[in-house]
């Protein structure tokens, strides 16, 4: 719980006091309520349940020409009655000092272990409420990334954004990153005048204000309590168009009209979303469509989604990756996993409710045939990992958290909550998520509270209906429990008869391509069989488009066919794409691809990836690297 929370119930109490005294006297102390005692975050050194960080406050210079941020951040803190310590997490942080009442006094910054950082200890009392630390960031801070002109869509002013999930705020923020330690923020942050600053909090400045020579300041405020990696920031040349009374799109001015266009559903997602699990509690929802190097689809931080420009299909085909990150609005953002092992909590939720949204705005044909590509996707994921990574709630230790983000999570974690949605009706379950949220509203949740909740709210000791769901299967066993049920798309029944089709005569142009949604098309490459003659390639693509698709989701599907087969006239278009965007969904895939292709794809791999890592985010590099090796 956050200070503010208390120094309300502490004004309460003292008007209580007030009014029933019989003349003015000065009230009894009040006594501040005890901390809300945490679980320990194996991917963090805080002690939370010792000295907590409960807001954050950052004054911060951006430097283009040094790729740094500088600045202090001002934490208030709640501490137990002994504390002496509050330790933070940090990671190529340069610390400057650190005060208290305006003076230094004693920190250290601890050994360094790999993903995690180091911890900065600093020495307290049990009555201190106000840390400052005066801070730098390094030039390769994994969580920002600093774009040249030339990587930008406008190619005449630099870009710089963050990425927090999971615990890259650490090298920005010093401060307890962890996804169970919510904190409310504020920020103000200089940049040159030339480019605009937005961050994941409600914009007090929208036009900036004066601050010295060539720069301008922003104000951030953000006062709903929020995990640390959904702090996030974005300065370049960006522009804005209104898509509804409360929603909206960020980008680059040269790419601005075709973001808005696709986005013109938003409104209608936001209320589709509140008709199933109640208001939209973050007032505004915006995008941020980011350049090609952000290494996600989506970032759900919280009043400003980040986006990859993949998602602009020019037919919004691809839109379900917001109905996603707005789902996230209600499962992560307001009940958050408390730690990375609980990960499928965020996201098994989400593509659950996403799909909800995607049946109330697009219909039912286009929700089953996303779900039935989420199975076909978790099958291929299941038949790759260890046995032990299959399990729902994942043993991270000495782990990077990044480990967990697998299909399993996302698509494992949605069939379950479509097992219970179908054993215990659809009205029933609905009435119970709402209820869920509105219980834990601002709160982290880790799988075992989740399950008592499920238990005491919904299965409210029916043996029958506790074996039937089989939950200890689902969340602690591996694989696919036999309660789950397979989906089915009839659209996709009419795709695999035109697989067939071609599979027996080559004909592509009896191929039904042009009347067929991406989904369709989806599905269609995803079935042809694994060896396909080179003549039968060249068909295919001359006829469909495929080297030439504008569709990200298509072409990456297509480019997985041409390495398998190792067909050459697609690798002008490989490179282009690799070379165009990062995002790891895409990326890292083609390139194991190629590394599996022996010294043919190798070559190829090679010589790309020396082009195209210096435009990747840390977190593709990351996973990349591992794959292909660092060019050197």
């Amino acid at each position: 719980m956050i200070r503010k929370l208390f120094i309300s119930a502490a004004a309460t109490a003292l008007l209580a006091a007030c009014a029933t005294a019989p003349d003015p006297v000065t009230p009894p102390p009040v006594a501040e309520a005890p901390m809300v005692q945490l679980v320990q975050d194996i991917h963090s050194y805080a002690q939370p349940n010792e000295a907590r960080v409960t807001d954050v406050a950052v004054d911060l210079t951006a430097d283009f020409d040094r790729k740094v941020l500088s600045g202090t951040a001002t934490l208030s803190i709640q501490t137990a009655p002994n504390a002496d310590e509050l330790i933070l997490d940090v990671r190529d942080l340069t610390i400057r000092d650190v005060m208290i009442n305006g003076r230094s006094v004693p920190w250290s910054v601890g050994e360094a272990r790999p993903h995690m950082g180091s911890p900065l200890t600093i020495a307290i009392t049990p009555d201190t409420d106000e840390v400052v630390v005066a801070y730098e960031t390094s030039p390769g801070a994994a969580a920002l990334q600093w774009l040249s002109p030339e990587q930008t869509a406008g190619g005449i002013h630099p870009f710089m954004f963050s990425q927090g999930q999971a615990i890259l705020t650490r090298t920005w923020v010093p401060t307890q990153d962890s996804p169970g330690v919510r904190q409310t923020y504020s920020a103000r942050i200089v940049a040159p005048e030339a480019l605009r600053v937005v961050m994941s909090a409600e914009d007090l400045t929208p036009q900036g204000e004066a601050a010295g020579p060539g720069r301008r300041a922003w104000r951030f405020r953000m006062d709903n309590r929020v995990p640390p990696y959904l702090m996030a920031i974005g300065i370049g040349d960006i522009a804005f168009e209104a898509t509804g009374p409360r929603s909206g799109v960020f980008t680059e001015p040269s790419t601005l009209e075709r973001s808005a266009a696709e986005m013109v559903d938003l409104e209608q997602m936001i209320e589709a979303a509140e008709g199933l699990y109640g208001p939209y509690r973050w007032g505004r929802y915006d995008l941020l469509i980011l350049p090609p190097s952000f290494p996600f689809g989506g970032m759900e931080n919280p009043r400003l989604t980040f986006a990859t420009p993949t998602i602009i299909a020019g037919d919004r085909s691809l839109v379900s990756l917001v109905a996603h990150e707005l789902a996230h609005s209600w499962s992560g953002n307001l009940v958050t996993n408390a730690t990375w092992s609980d990960f499928w909590l965020n996201e098994g939720f989400t593509v659950y409710f996403e799909n909800r949204i995607m049946e109330e705005v697009y219909g039912r044909d286009r929700a089953m045939m996303e779900q039935v590509l989420g199975w076909d996707s978790l099958q291929a994921t299941l038949a790759e990992l260890p046995a032990a990574d299959t399990h729902l709630y994942i043993n991270l230790a000495e782990r990077d958290p990044d480990d967990g983000l697998t299909d399993v999570a996302y698509e494992k974690g949605a069939f379950f909550l479509r097992t219970i949605e179908r054993i215990v009706g659809r009205d029933r379950f609905d009435a119970y998520l709402r209820s869920y949220f509105d219980r834990h509203a601002f709160q982290p949740m880790t799988t075992a509270d989740f399950l008592a909740d499920l238990r005491a709210n919904l299965v409210r000791g029916d043996a029958a209906l506790e074996q039937q769901l089989m939950i200890d299967a689902w969340v602690f066993g591996p694989g696919l429990p036999s309660n789950v049920e397979e989906p089915h798309s009839e659209a996709f029944d009419r795709v695999d008869q035109a697989v067939a089709a071609w599979t027996a005569s080559g004909d592509a142009a009896a191929v039904p391509w042009a009347g067929w949604s991406t989904q369709e098309r989806q599905r269609f490459l995803g079935e042809l069989p694994e060896e396909i003659p080179a003549d039968r390639l060249a068909s295919l693509d001359s006829t469909l488009g495929l080297s030439a698709s504008g569709n990200a989701e298509v072409l990456f599907a297509w480019l997985m066919i041409a390495i398998e087969n190792r067909y050459e006239p697609a690798v002008p278009a490989l490179d282009h794409f690799l070379t165009s965007m990062g995002r790891r969904k895409f990326v890292l895939p083609l390139f194991r691809a190629l590394m599996e292709e022996d010294a043919w794809g190798q070559s190829i791999a090679r010589r790309i990836y020396a082009e195209a890592r210096p435009g990747y985010h840390s977190v593709t590099t990351g996973s990349v690297d591992a794959v292909v090796g660092v060019p050197g």
